[in-house]
């Protein structure tokens, strides 16, 4: 009689619950396997030991596993390079000492060239690369790293090693980062786009934070300026930077708020010349930046027909082009000088950035991409930026020059720039901006203020022009420290009037 639902006789249709293979007697749900295999993990007990099931012995009571003694320890020996009674890691060396000896990763990279089938050529390279700009625990572990790339069923070749390195996320990882460097300082692979990554997902945050029925309008100006900017630079001009696009986005962002939420207007094209009014107000010193980033999304609303009007087209800029930040005081440069040249707690980064700020106008990026290679031991001289001459340096600089690369030398790197930090010690990148923003927090004062002062007396004692060819700025930017400036001493005598 065959059933119905399997298409079998009676017999042939009792199967195992689990496996699925014939049971013969009729009380059985379970294969003779099956059974066999639940009595045994039913005979299995949790050990007093370790806790892992498993089939308790009764003249120890543990586990097969914790009733087999283990191996004889070896006796302690005196370590060979501490001296001291220990058990020994490696080498006659104890565990303390084997962890930091120099040679664990040349001793990890000959055991993955022995694993290894078809080793690279440049392996011994990496490892001597990673030993001198790491330490030895972490070199061990970038070496391991590479070695399970290689162990892999990809391919082998530097960029497919160094774009399966990266992590996903924000930091593709210090591992990614020390191949990248290796890889690009021989010629072996391309830099990735980490930076560009990191800008665009800056940008999305911005345009996500624009209201929902405003964010179609961003979203294509924005594509529009990337279009822009890659045009730039395939052209060799000047393209904007990704903090300028960046700003651009968190001012129409603001205006997308306000509009939104203060005004009640869900579209661009209901937005009026008093809207933008009211939203300039809001932020009076950044008037002048956020008009022109008004202008420039209006103009291109108005030409892709989002807006019907462009709002801002009447809107001036009411402020003068002169020179309104804050400066230092007399007294005030000489408690700094005081500062950076006496103090010895002083940190030499602030010391260097201080002073070149101070006496020689020095921006915060000049000082930032400054090399060994750019400093003239025999002249006393340092090239900062763009400026067409070397610039030399009085004793007071030359002397917290020497003191930061002094600080520079405690640092196992083989970074190029003057200024190494922990996070750029092992590559070749300079410190990052935020770094440099911070640096003078201690003394109170920021590197632009600095900056600011001595171009102010400089313009206002010399030449404009000759300040401008000396610092490699445009005229015009010298003109700006003019402005409302009049030097009283310069003006003739005025002659008493005669009487009649």
């Amino acid at each position: 009689m065959l059933q119905a639902d399997t298409g079998r006789c009676i017999t042939c249709s009792r199967v195992c619950d689990q496996c699925g293979h014939p049971v013969r007697a009729a009380v059985n749900r379970l294969c003779r396997d099956c059974r066999r295999k639940a009595e045994r993990l039913a005979a299995q007990q949790p050990c007093p030991r370790c806790g892992k099931l498993g089939y308790v012995r009764e003249d120890t009571g543990w586990c097969g596993s914790c009733s087999r003694p283990g191996p004889p320890k070896q006796p302690p020996q005196v370590c060979r390079e501490c001296g001291r009674l220990r058990r020994h890691a490696g080498l006659g060396l104890c565990s303390a000492c084997w962890q930091r000896h120099p040679g664990r990763p040349f001793i990890r990279g000959d055991n993955l060239r022995e694993v290894l089938a078809d080793p690279p050529v440049w392996l011994a390279d990496y490892v001597a690369h990673v030993a001198a700009r790491f330490c030895v625990a972490r070199a061990c572990g970038l070496v391991t790293d590479l070695g399970r790339l290689l162990n892999d069923e990809h391919s082998n070749s530097p960029q497919a090693l160094l774009e399966r390195s990266r992590r996903p996320g924000r930091s593709m990882g210090s591992f990614a980062r020390a191949l990248e460097d290796f890889f690009t300082l021989r010629g072996l692979a391309l830099p990735t786009d980490q930076a560009e990554r990191l800008a665009a997902g800056r940008r999305q945050r911005r345009i996500d934070a624009v209201p929902v029925p405003l964010r179609l309008a961003v979203t294509a100006f924005d594509a529009s300026r990337m279009r822009a900017q890659d045009r730039a630079r395939r052209a060799g001009t000047r393209p904007r930077s990704d903090h300028t696009l960046e700003t651009a986005l968190s001012i129409l962002r603001d205006l997308a708020c306000f509009l939104v939420e203060q005004r009640g207007k869900d579209d661009w094209a209901l937005a009026d010349v008093h809207d933008v009014e009211t939203f300039l107000a809001t932020v009076p010193k950044a008037r002048k930046r956020r008009l022109v980033v008004l202008r420039q999304f209006f103009r291109f609303a108005r030409s892709n027909h989002l807006v019907l009007v462009d709002p801002t087209r009447t809107l001036i800029v009411k402020e003068p082009n002169g020179f309104r930040g804050r400066t230092l005081t007399l007294d005030q440069q000489r408690e700094l000088f005081r500062r950076w040249t006496t103090d010895k707690r002083v940190h030499p980064h602030e010391a260097l950035l201080g002073m070149l700020a101070l006496l020689h106008g020095a921006s915060s990026t000049e000082v930032r991409q400054l090399q060994i290679a750019d400093i003239d031991a025999a002249a006393q001289t340092v090239r900062l930026g763009k400026r067409p001459h070397p610039v030399p340096l009085d004793p007071a600089s030359w002397t917290v020059l020497q003191r930061c690369l002094a600080h520079r030398e405690a640092w196992p790197t083989t970074n190029p720039h003057v200024m190494v930090t922990k996070g750029t010690k092992a590559g070749r990148n300079p410190a990052s901006t935020a770094y440099l923003s911070h640096v003078l927090d201690d003394c109170g004062h920021p590197p632009r203020t600095i900056r600011s002062t001595r171009l102010l007396g400089l313009v206002n004692t010399l030449d404009p022009k000759l300040v401008a060819a000396a610092f490699g700025m445009d005229p015009q930017a010298t003109l700006i420290y003019l402005a409302d400036r009049v030097d009283e001493g310069r003006l003739p005598a005025s002659e008493p009037s005669r009487k009649r």
